[in-house]
């Protein structure tokens, strides 16, 4: 049985966020639409948001009896302004709260492992989405779908590493049926799609759907640690080279059947994305291939 509720959904203008806030519309759900500008969204009621700023927490909660919890982007120690926020979402009369977290932070890891920790002793209703690496990165507005377009080129440490990179969509598809269905899950959900895939695989799938040519730069751990540091926070920076690195040791190898069992079809694999995301948006140039390291 699926329950009709009001769900804040946090960073709806998101890559998740706005997916879930919309299959929610499409299911006959309430949604108040959280971000910083309150930017209207069809079918969505927008309110105000911004997780530096308690003074917005009371407006956003009024209401809400489940929250889809998208984590302040950047942020090292998400925990200290989320927890207090959760807090005030229980005493609200929130129920259920949803937590988009990734697959390489486990419970009581960094950042927003910690979050999770706390989650079950706030709510009863509960489930933490553990997604993979998003397929929208190369598609999207990412690091990767921008150096793709402009340089024909995706950078990372992973090496040869494989991935189960998931589709966006299908990680609102399981933050719906969370949100919604007569039991919360009551655990962390690890989201794929439905094959391993190494950043090599993904620049020939790209190149073969747009016909321009896409390389992958193999990066040391060190070069990357260093590209991300010019751009943001030191720690945030050694954090996503780690990943890489732990990418590159085989621990992102893996697929799981989480998109089956909860919303019963099979996830789409990424050259369904990349031929129904990419075809509009190919590279406007064809650089030369940088070297590989």
């Amino acid at each position: 049985m699926t329950v009709i509720r009001t769900t804040l959904v946090i960073g709806a203008t998101g890559t998740t966020g706005s997916r879930t806030a919309a299959q929610l519309i499409g299911a006959g759900h309430h949604v108040k639409a959280a971000g910083r500008r309150a930017t209207p969204l069809p079918g969505t009621e927008p309110v105000r948001f911004d997780w530096y700023d308690p003074a917005t927490f009371g407006d956003a909660l009024t209401g809400a009896d489940s929250v889809y919890l998208v984590p302040p982007v950047g942020d090292p120690d998400p925990a200290a302004v989320m927890l207090p926020f959760l807090r005030q979402a229980r005493a609200a009369g929130v129920e259920r709260a949803v937590l988009l977290s990734s697959s390489a932070i486990p419970e009581g890891g960094p950042a927003v492992g910690a979050v999770h920790r706390a989650l079950p002793g706030l709510f009863d209703e509960w489930a933490v989405l553990r997604p993979s690496w998003f397929m929208q990165n190369f598609t999207g507005t990412h690091a990767h779908a921008d150096s793709i377009r402009e340089h024909g080129v995706i950078r990372t440490a992973a090496g040869s590493g494989r991935v189960g990179f998931v589709d966006a969509d299908d990680i609102a598809a399981v933050a719906v049926c969370a949100l919604t269905d007569d039991r919360a899950p009551g655990t962390d959900l690890i989201l794929t799609g439905p094959e391993a895939l190494s950043h090599d695989d993904i620049a020939a799938i790209v190149t073969q759907v747009t016909g321009c040519p896409v390389t992958h730069d193999h990066l040391t751990y060190d070069d990357l640690r260093g590209r991300l540091a010019a751009m943001i926070p030191p720690e945030f920076a050694t954090m996503l080279a780690e990943m890489d690195r732990a990418i590159a040791g085989g621990a992102e190898d893996r697929t799981t059947d989480t998109v089956l069992r909860l919303t019963g079809r099979l996830p789409n694999g990424f050259r369904v994305v990349a031929e129904r995301e990419l075809v509009r948006t190919r590279p406007r140039t064809v650089p030369e291939a940088g070297p590989t390291r």
